[in-house]
């Protein structure tokens, strides 16, 4: 996926200013607005969002400095670059006063202009990073609290209970005994399963999966995670059944974190599909892509769930018969290796139909 690029908007009166400071960050792989008026200029940044702002100090209309006022309202985090042919040490103050980043007297050569842009999209790329890091440490905030006072206290005040009914002797019966145990048991190793699945996502570093990408066949992987799951789907007497590829199967990625990706989605669509179901694993190549699909033929998730399936700790509510065990992170998880592997993950569903998951994966070249 290509990212997308940052967004120049440039506020001048003057055409040959517009077209050439375009042209020059065109070659800079730049996307580029333009408005001759302050007017203009305000409505498009309120419509396109630009990551930075030239604006012309002389233009008609609205001045300069009432653009760059306006402009800042409607996002403060829009670098702001003023240019004009008026320079001086007052209107540069002024400026820098109001919050534009920087002030480029005119005339000014190519070089000082993709300079100056260079820094202000520096400075707006970490300005975003530091709001991202703001916004995750919230969350993880968030998702503690949540992890200790349900995902943790909950299982662990049961298994209190439970032994000191046994320990009190309040249970004589050897069979309830054991019955209590093995449930104490049960819940001990949710709790087991719940905690490798936060440490995954703690450890889990971007960096070091894309150090591991290497070419492999994603038919292999899948092949193996089918062999694996054969007899867990089997017990429930699902067919689990593997296509043969369609195009090029060959992906550029770390196998072992991937494996994780898919093992969480089979075993999802046996833990949700239904006696006597199926589940269809299937890889196409496309034109960058491999499209892995994994199909079933379950219970479904309804459309109001969607947006939040992949959200840590995310479980869609179902009724008491249809309750399954589960930390609420394995989608999390299995969408952030993907997004490290430059991929997406797609969901669609029907309740009482089934659900598909497709994995996009970048092709391998050569």
């Amino acid at each position: 996926m290509e990212e997308d690029k940052p967004l120049i908007l440039i506020i001048d009166d003057e055409e040959s200013m517009r077209d050439s400071c375009s042209l020059i960050l065109a070659r800079e792989k730049l996307a580029t607005l333009t408005a001759d008026n302050g007017a203009l200029g305000i409505r498009t940044a309120q419509e396109s969002k630009p990551d930075l702002c030239l604006i012309d100090l002389k233009i008609p209309g609205l001045s300069g400095f009432e653009v760059l006022d306006q402009i800042k309202a409607i996002d403060p985090h829009i670098i702001c670059i003023v240019i004009t042919g008026y320079a001086t040490v007052e209107s540069a103050v002024e400026a820098m006063r109001r919050g534009a980043y920087d002030f480029l007297p005119k005339p000014f050569t190519p070089e000082e202009l993709r300079i100056i842009i260079r820094r202000g999209l520096e400075r707006r790329r970490l300005f975003l990073e530091a709001e991202s890091l703001r916004r995750e440490k919230k969350l993880m905030e968030e998702n503690f609290i949540t992890l200790v006072s349900h995902q943790l206290r909950s299982p662990l005040v049961a298994i209190a209970q439970y032994f000191e009914v046994i320990l009190g002797g309040i249970v004589k019966d050897e069979n309830t005994k054991a019955e209590m145990l093995s449930k104490a048991k049960n819940r001990v190793e949710g709790l087991l399963d719940l905690i490798n699945d936060w440490l995954d996502i703690a450890r889990m570093n971007a960096g070091q999966i894309i150090d591991n990408l290497k070419p492999f066949s994603i038919t292999s992987l899948l092949q193996q995670q089918m062999e694996f799951y054969t007899p867990s789907a089997e017990e429930k007497g699902i067919h689990l059944t593997l296509d043969p590829p369609e195009g090029s199967d060959r992906v550029r990625g770390d196998s072992e974190s991937l494996e994780q990706v898919f093992s969480n989605l089979i075993s999802n669509a046996i833990k949700y599909n239904v006696k006597g179901g199926s589940i269809r694993l299937h890889s196409r190549g496309e034109e960058t892509w491999i499209a892995v699909t994994v199909s079933d033929t379950g219970m479904g998730i309804p459309e109001e769930h969607l947006p939040y399936l992949f959200d840590q700790f995310y479980r869609v509510k179902r009724s008491e018969s249809e309750k399954q065990k589960g930390s609420g992170l394995g989608l999390s998880i299995a969408l952030k290796i993907v997004e490290a592997h430059k991929g997406r993950i797609e969901v669609s569903s029907t309740p009482g139909k089934g659900s598909t998951f497709a994995v996009y994966l970048p092709k391998a070249v050569g």
